[in-house]
């Protein structure tokens, strides 16, 4: 999960102007989100019961059998429940963070050295020279509201003009670090492209070894789909598929929701997912209780999953795909799939992969016949790291979208504000 947020000084020298509290919690976010896709990047889902998805998952399993009952009504509550209280904590431990009025003689409030220090437009120092007006550090820094006075500084009324600064034009407070903090444990804990991508190399592996005892241990990782008489070929077609499908669940859909929610929108999305995957499947128990579970997911990953389908086929040329092709098998295939977002992603994976992707699928002894999509060969086996390959290609290219929304919206609020 992740923490942080804003910068604020008071405007005192020249033409400069106050500087707004807003501004750094929204470039918080930004660099918070760019930190927590290098975080999932380096260490992926660490295999841990601690880990907060997995600690979530547990939660919810026990309100689940409080309140489980063969009707959507419990289902509803259950729902409200889980993610009521997962958005709940993003937004209590977000505001928490966010730079509010501070109390005389304590550090926070402005800056964590004052003037706009070493990150600020001023210099080093800030814009009085090396010792300032006012004090030591700063006015409003870690030694209290004015510093250790000091008539004129040791050079002189103005003192030695600093360079530009380090990081940028404002500065970034101690909130404004505590929110990218924040931002980025919190973006590291809902993602899962990495490991989607381990996965699916595994199974390449497995499979170029002559392995299907192995692959078939494995793919239960990717998909709830009964493994047990599936061939080389229907295994690697499986693969493909939950890479397809995932990387809007695991990766493109999380950082849309970080981009536009904050911490609260990361964890509020993982819930959904999370709850969808858990009772949101057709089944004799959850037919009714998922119910709930399985719509908002589907109205959670609406946009995201239409955005994993554009950029799969922009990206086409890199695992030897045309775009016009795969846009052209996205616009007549993608809404033939059951699910209105899977048929999304998996269409343009099949038009910029060239393959044929549907077809019989059973999942716990009951048989779904899927409707093909795309127009080429059956998967194989050499398909999967070229499925692993664009899913990469679409994951980076949703972060820096992702990066440049919170980037964006940011400076929006800010000229609003």
């Amino acid at each position: 999960m992740s923490f942080v947020k804003s910068v604020a000084r008071r405007g005192t020298t020249g033409d400069a102007r106050p500087v707004s509290s807003r501004t750094s919690p929204w470039r918080g976010r930004a660099v918070g989100i760019a930190l927590g896709v290098a975080l999932d990047a380096v260490f992926a889902d660490p295999r841990s019961g601690l880990h907060p998805v997995a600690v979530f998952g547990r939660g919810a399993a026990a309100v689940e059998r409080r309140l489980y009952g063969d009707d959507r009504a419990r289902g509803v509550g259950h729902v409200a429940v889980c993610v009521g209280a997962m958005t709940a904590l993003g937004a209590a431990v977000e505001w928490s963070i966010r730079e509010r009025p501070g109390r005389p003689g304590k550090p926070g409030a402005r800056s964590i050295t004052g003037l706009p220090g070493m990150y600020g437009t001023r210099g080093m120092r800030g814009p009085r020279g090396v010792l300032g007006t006012k004090g030591m550090p700063g006015i409003r820094g870690v030694l209290g509201p004015q510093g250790v006075p000091v008539s004129r500084g040791t050079l002189g009324l103005h003192g030695m003009p600093g360079p530009t600064g380090v990081v940028g034009s404002r500065g970034m407070s101690a909130a404004g670090v505590g929110l990218t903090a924040l931002t980025a444990l919190a973006t590291w804990a809902v993602l899962g492209g990495t490991t989607l991508g381990r996965e699916g190399a595994y199974m390449a592996r497995a499979l170029e070894a002559d392995d299907l005892v192995a692959a078939r241990d494995r793919l239960p990782h990717l998909c709830g789909r009964d493994p047990s008489g599936l061939s080389a070929d229907e295994l690697a077609r499986a693969t493909v598929e939950s890479i397809a499908e995932n990387t809007s669940d695991a990766v493109v859909a999380p950082l849309v929701w970080g981009a536009v929610a904050g911490v609260p929108g990361l964890l509020a999305y993982r819930a959904i997912n999370t709850l969808d995957a858990m009772v949101g499947h057709r089944s004799e128990r959850y037919e009714r209780f998922g119910w709930a579970a399985a719509r908002l997911d589907d109205v959670a990953n609406y946009v995201p999953a239409r955005i994993t389908g554009a950029l799969a086929c922009v990206l086409a040329p890199l695992v030897g795909g045309s775009p016009r092709r795969a846009a052209a098998v996205l616009r007549r295939d993608g809404g033939r799939h059951p699910s209105p977002n899977s048929g999304r992603c998996e269409a343009a994976f099949a038009g910029a992969l060239g393959v044929r992707l549907g077809g019989r699928n059973v999942y716990a002894g009951r048989v779904e016949h899927r409707p093909v999509l795309g127009d080429g060969r059956d998967p194989r086996v050499g398909d999967i790291a070229r499925s692993v390959r664009l899913a990469r290609a679409v994951n980076l290219a949703a972060a820096g979208l992702a990066v440049t929304a919170a980037w964006t919206l940011g400076r929006g609020r800010r000229r609003g504000a």
